[in-house]
């Protein structure tokens, strides 16, 4: 049953993208709430630094995910893009601003200019993951089935908003969480606590908003419901708040290192355990892993491909990321922070 790997391929580079991704739009969710020039200089350029070098590598997953889902499962695919194809619009137009502005706003020398590409950085790292997360949330629904015409109520109802506010509490949690331990390891101490508390925060908003999810979800997307409330579904969820905790625990001993495992893998739960409890539908109640997947020629071909690639690109992401958070690839002291926010210019730095 090779549409199953296949499948669970798919679930996989999802999670990889959710959580690699998911830290990358969290930096902007805070670069975007930090404050004014003066009160929000020094996250922000601590937030530059640690994104620098592996933002661009990160959409490596959305793209892996995007090849899965036209070429092993075609029929998803186009049911997903036709009936979804607003959001998904929005969420691109949202990667595209949102590259532009992190790309821009430091080589921008005048103030307004750069205050104007750092709000479309910032705003895009809001929009981005709650349209994706919307679009899911809709899928889990059933209001979405082949043959379905585009529409409003496909992705502009409560599981759907639900969906997106959860995408956008987990990717700042993520982000906090990362940024704390990149302030730890730029002997930041002042930012430690501040991201620190800041990831704290974010949980707590999950917690609600899973609260609130399950009340939103039980009438309107009940198969998907039933998964995450049962079985090995719940199971996950459950070692996923396990994780979580352990997270915030973490953090208050500032072993962040090890917090950030302990989030990622939380985060990679949750969306395995949603995957897991749509089985064996990949658009609830409506399409079937087997009816959706491909010829099976090609999926042993994207099979085939997809071992090279991971054989490839694996080991130089991995490289790349043991690189990043050890950091070899940014060095930055907290001396450099303190001149930054004491006013200088960080290109003369």
């Amino acid at each position: 049953m090779i549409e199953y790997v296949v499948a669970w391929v798919l679930l996989a580079a999802v999670a990889a993208y959710a959580c690699a991704g998911g830290a990358d739009y969290g930096a902007g969710f805070w670069d975007l709430v930090a404050g004014g020039p003066e009160r929000g200089k020094r996250p922000r350029w601590l937030i530059d630094h640690a994104m620098e070098p592996v933002w661009e590598t990160n959409n490596v997953w959305l793209i892996f995910v995007l090849v899965i889902m036209w070429t092993g499962f075609p029929v998803l695919f186009q049911t997903v893009f036709t009936a979804m194809w607003l959001p998904l619009a929005l969420a691109a137009v949202g990667l595209v601003l949102r590259g532009a502005g992190f790309a821009l706003r430091k080589p921008t020398r005048r103030l307004a200019r750069r205050r104007v590409v750092g709000a479309v950085f910032a705003l895009s790292s809001l929009l981005t993951p709650f349209f994706l997360g919307a679009a899911v949330g809709g899928l889990a629904t059933g209001r979405v089935a082949p043959g379905t015409k585009a529409s409003a109520d496909a992705w502009a109802n409560g599981t759907s908003v639900i969906a997106g506010l959860l995408t956008i509490a987990a990717t700042a949690f993520l982000g906090a969480v990362f940024l704390t331990a990149d302030a730890r390891r730029f002997e930041a101490a002042d930012l430690v606590g501040y991201f620190r508390l800041r990831a704290w925060c974010s949980l707590g908003v999950i917690a609600v908003l899973a609260v609130i999810g399950l009340a939103v979800t039980h009438d309107d997307a009940r198969y998907v419901h039933d998964g995450l409330t049962s079985g090995i579904g719940l199971t996950l969820v459950l070692v996923a708040v396990v994780g979580a905790l352990a997270t915030a625990g973490l953090l208050y001993r500032t072993a962040t290192g090890w917090a950030r495992i302990t989030a990622v893998g939380s985060v990679a739960l949750v969306v395995v355990a949603w995957g897991l409890a749509q089985r064996p539908y990949l658009i609830p109640t409506s399409l079937t892993v087997s009816e959706a997947a491909g010829a099976s020629t090609t999926l042993r071909w994207l099979m085939l491909v997809t071992v090279i690639a991971v054989v490839l690109v694996g080991p130089p992401l991995v490289l790349l990321y043991r690189l990043d958070t050890r950091g070899a690839l940014q060095p930055l002291t907290d001396a450099d922070l303190r001149q930054t926010a004491a006013g200088r210019d960080p290109e003369t730095l």
